[in-house]
């Protein structure tokens, strides 16, 4: 009996842990719109770039990027690719997030290259199979998108510290909130998104 109400309190204490720092990380988020927002426009912005401009050494960067892709992924059953899609989203997201602390120039540049590859990518998508071919981005891109957009956001929020007087108790501040975000929120989103699209690419294959 006692070993079953201990159980019954970790549980309760659980569920409030992660109730409670869920609502805090939306708080955040929605305390950060204004970021949240102008990483969304500098990301499609960047992407409408890349459908209509394509200079040569920026082709030849996002080609790099997917042949790399491409050879890493060859012969990868489903469990491997959503593990690959994953970290690589992973690695984005927080890098995005955590680069915002050199005063958010790093996060914007990888908000521009995310973007002007995505807006490549499309071009090249429509030219060879048609504009029907970008619905297979939507499922995962409705988890993948918002996460990216939070993180970028949260990274330039954080470079932001640098114009508070109290510029120390604000980058901690910041880190402390974009990392509980990152965990609670940007994180369950990219699971589903790998999950999707790794699903969907062995489906394709």
């Amino acid at each position: 009996m006692k070993k079953k109400v201990k159980k019954e309190v970790k549980r309760k204490k659980f569920k409030d842990f992660l109730g409670e720092n869920y609502s805090k990380s939306w708080e955040y988020i929605k305390e950060s719109r204004n970021f949240i927002w102008a990483a969304v426009i500098i990301f499609f912005a960047a992407a409408i770039i890349g459908f209509l401009y394509q200079p040569t050494f920026l082709v030849n960067w996002v080609m790099g990027q997917m042949k790399k892709a491409l050879a890493d992924t060859i012969g990868m059953n489903t469990f491997q690719l959503i593990f690959y899609i994953f970290f690589n989203n992973i690695r984005a997201g927080f890098g995005g997030l955590i680069y915002g602390a050199g005063f958010g120039i790093i996060t914007v540049m990888l908000s521009i290259l995310n973007g002007y590859a995505v807006g490549y990518i499309s071009n090249s998508t429509i030219s060879a199979v048609g504009a029907g071919s970008l619905l297979n981005l939507l499922p995962h891109g409705i988890f993948e998108l918002p996460a990216i957009f939070i993180s970028f956001g949260m990274g330039i929020k954080f470079g932001s510290f640098i114009f508070y007087k109290e510029k120390m108790k604000n980058f901690s501040k910041f880190f402390v909130n974009s990392m509980r975000v990152f965990v609670f929120v940007v994180l369950p989103l990219l699971i589903i998104a790998a999950i999707i699209e790794g699903s969907l690419i062995s489906i394709l294959k």
